[in-house]
């Protein structure tokens, strides 16, 4: 498992808002949604190889201003949602930071090629039966 990314929260801007989901009346008066914003061109306590796999993975999260947005209305609580949202800014950064496997390429197994063309004959045959009788006169 990657090292974990110490995320300083200085630097990450943090909004409140009102949510709908539980809470009856009380979501309307007050503001336990949470969003929180990073600046990924000053994220530079981000390694850059983790940046740039991030904005791979996560593109429908980052702005056009290059900020990555993560929003969490799960809890009733302010601080709860809080907490959501850097527990996924944490398993985002630890995902990203993971090496995928390089893929090697694997040949079709002999059975594999047997049962490709055995489909393909039967299928012939099924439009073999489609054809117009020819005329024997």
């Amino acid at each position: 498992m990657p090292p974990t990314i110490e995320i300083p929260r200085d630097r990450v801007q943090v909004k409140f808002s009102r949510s709908g989901g539980p809470g009856g009346q009380n979501v309307n008066k007050v503001e336990t949604q949470v969003e929180i914003r990073i600046d990924l061109q000053d994220a530079d306590w981000i390694p850059s190889r983790v940046l740039e796999r991030m904005r791979v993975l996560y593109s429908g999260k980052i702005t056009q201003s290059d900020e990555l947005i993560i929003v969490s209305n799960r809890h009733r609580e302010q601080r709860r949602n809080l907490e959501d949202c850097f527990e996924k800014l944490q398993s985002w950064l630890q995902e990203a930071s993971k090496v995928p496997k390089k893929r090697r390429p694997t040949k079709p197994t002999q059975a594999s090629k047997k049962r490709r063309l055995d489909q393909k004959r039967k299928r012939s045959a099924v439009k073999l039966t489609r054809k117009k009788p020819t005329r024997d006169d």
